[in-house]
């Protein structure tokens, strides 16, 4: 892997930092081209994605400190100096940045359900292209696996599974899915809201599934923290769909054992 894409001895371009440039410029011009569909104001949109942001990344900041206390202490310039002392928790960023934003909507009079939806695709390609980077850069790195896809890291024993790989590919997954949901959401054929209820089990879903596959985790007893809260995350998704599409799956099962019978 590649930590560090150019060392000019005085200047080094870290190849995670490039790549977290690339889903902020991607992601923003997605949610351009969004918000073109709609008759909001660019700048306010564009005010509270940088609000959340920002928020996003310090309760990020927050939560991987309370999760590595013992490394941190109650030195403060350890919480302030990210170089040197380097960590943002990845669901902690992702819940910071959609609860900011929906302050930041209710502050402005914006509805959050209707606007959420357009910012949910370009949300998951930004994490799609970061997981990417974290990828080639190695800085997540996966369990160790007997699987035919796998990769050697420097220093460390054994194949490694491609844990940041297949993260990336279902985000971009999950961004091109939601981004057809728009269309349906304003032919009123799913409500608004539909795309922020969907990433929420979505993103649990992945990250609960995969997160046994990754090799550096925060323990709690014995799990993981990510593991217990997507877990939750997860469940509660799972029985909200269930409920909504209750007719549906109802109306499924009815004609499958209608065509047995026959």
């Amino acid at each position: 892997m590649l930590p560090v894409l150019l060392d000019l001895g005085f200047l080094k371009i870290y190849t995670l930092g490039i790549f977290l440039v690339l889903a902020f410029f991607w992601g923003s011009f997605f949610l351009w081209k969004n918000i073109s569909l709609t008759s909001y104001k660019e700048d306010e949109i564009f005010d509270g994605l940088f609000f959340s942001l920002f928020c996003g990344l310090f309760i990020g900041r927050i939560v991987y400190i309370a999760l590595h206390f013992s490394e941190f202490g109650f030195d403060i310039l350890k919480f302030i100096l990210v170089n040197g002392y380097p960590g943002i928790h990845y669901i902690g960023f992702v819940m910071g940045f959609l609860l900011f934003g929906y302050i930041f909507a209710v502050s402005k009079k914006i509805s959050y359900l209707k606007c959420v939806d357009y910012i949910i695709p370009p949300l998951l390609l930004a994490l799609a292209i970061s997981k990417l980077g974290s990828f080639f850069s190695g800085s997540e790195i996966g369990s160790q696996t007997q699987f035919f896809i796998s990769l050697a890291y420097a220093n460390l024993d054994g194949a490694r599974h491609l844990t940041s790989f297949y993260e990336s590919v279902l985000f971009f997954f999950g961004s091109f899915i939601t981004y057809k949901y728009i269309f349906l959401i304003r032919k009123d054929k799913l409500y608004e809201g539909f795309n922020i209820v969907f990433f929420l089990w979505y993103f649990s879903l992945i990250q609960f599934s995969l997160d046994p596959l990754k090799t550096f985790r925060t323990m709690v007893h014995f799990t993981s923290a990510e593991m217990i809260v997507s877990g939750v995350l997860l469940l509660t998704g799972s029985i909200y769909f269930l409920y909504y599409f209750r007719k549906s799956i109802g109306g499924t099962i009815q004609a499958l054992f209608k065509k047995k019978k026959d």
